[in-house]
């Protein structure tokens, strides 16, 4: 389905929305009774009740936030200051706020845990921007890897988005305020990806972080397998080979990491890889999951700006080894995560 306009969204999305969600509040005691009356009769401990509050969290949060971006809105002149330094910082901090209060909610009512091991984006290259570079698994690893940067490293990250997150109201009030680029999949009718990411990536100070998914999408056995067939029929037989050598991750797309090497030249390189929540790839699965009592690891790597290769082909198998070394990192721990 296309995007609709901005302004559409604007008119219709948020405030319908608002609307919802102080629907659902005022009957709130009404759904909470049929969920509690259900939930005996589903295997698992109250989760049709877990799933109902959860929902129930995420479009009162998502509506708080609209509100909240609203009045940052009228305080910056009807958008005239909303680009100046002091609004950015205020969007940030509000994105923070807003991440702690989603992330508490995760853990009283999914049980979910966050351990960040490794070298981490605000003590690896201090005074530095950073290029932090992430596989795509598993539901919400986005939003957990944001939350890292802003709440826990103090970084204002910058990403490339796929433009169908614009239907979440909040993520798109919001995150079209900051330095983000949505891009539809594909690029038709706009600029080459490289050509996105060059621009975003150029002039980050000594606290932006750069966030980039290589892999372009979620991992799933599916799509791997697409990656490798890709590699073939662009006759790339030896990345085929790579790729086909990582069992848990997709083989990385390299233009979008190229161009912003070029594009942030003084900017250290953070590796992120993460397990916990990948082998949760459709509905159903979360569903089966609920309550999720997981332990989701992240391990970050810091790569100097010093030790990053300087030619291009020379990059791409730099790329592709790193991932490798993700993908090992990955089959040693994600056996270790509880309730697996």
């Amino acid at each position: 389905m296309p995007m609709p306009p901005r302004w559409l969204r604007r008119l219709l999305l948020g405030p319908a929305v608002v609307f919802l969600a102080g629907l659902v509040l005022t009957t709130l005691p009404v759904w909470l009774l049929l969920a509690a009356a259900v939930s005996p009769l589903v295997p698992g401990h109250l989760r049709p009740l877990r799933l109902l509050w959860i929902a129930v969290v995420y479009l009162v949060w998502d509506a708080a936030a609209l509100v909240a971006l609203f009045v940052l809105w009228l305080a910056s002149g009807f958008g005239r200051w909303a680009r100046s330094q002091a609004f950015q910082r205020a969007h940030y901090v509000l994105a923070g706020w807003f991440l702690t209060v989603l992330f508490w909610q995760a853990r009283w009512t999914l049980r979910l845990r966050i351990e960040v091991v490794g070298t981490d984006p605000d003590t690896a290259q201090p005074g530095r921007p950073e290029l932090v570079v992430c596989r795509h698994a598993g539901p919400g690893d986005s939003f957990i890897l944001i939350h890292a940067l802003v709440n826990w490293f103090d970084r204002e990250p910058r990403i490339v988005l796929k433009d169908s997150l614009q239907w979440d109201p909040a993520v798109d009030v919001l995150l079209n305020r900051l330095p983000n680029r949505f891009i539809a999949p594909g690029g038709e009718g706009g600029p080459p990806l490289e050509e996105h990411v060059g621009q975003l990536a150029t002039g980050l100070d000594d606290n932006d972080a750069f966030v980039i998914f290589p892999e372009g999408g979620n991992f799933t056995p599916g799509r791997r397998t697409r990656a490798i067939d890709r590699l073939r029929a662009l006759g790339l037989e030896k990345m085929a080979q790579r790729a086909e050598a990582m069992r848990h991750v997709l083989a990385p797309r390299p233009g979008g990491l190229l161009a912003a090497l070029d594009a942030a030249p003084d900017a250290g390189v953070v590796f992120v890889a993460h397990t916990g929540l990948d082998r949760m790839l459709t509905a159903a699965d979360v569903w089966r999951e609920l309550p999720m009592d997981k332990q989701i690891t992240m391990r970050f790597w810091s790569v100097p700006r010093e030790e990053v290769p300087a030619g291009r082909q020379q990059r791409i198998d730099w790329l592709y080894d790193w991932w490798a070394r993700i993908d090992e990192w990955i089959e040693a721990n994600r056996t270790l995560v509880p309730g697996k």
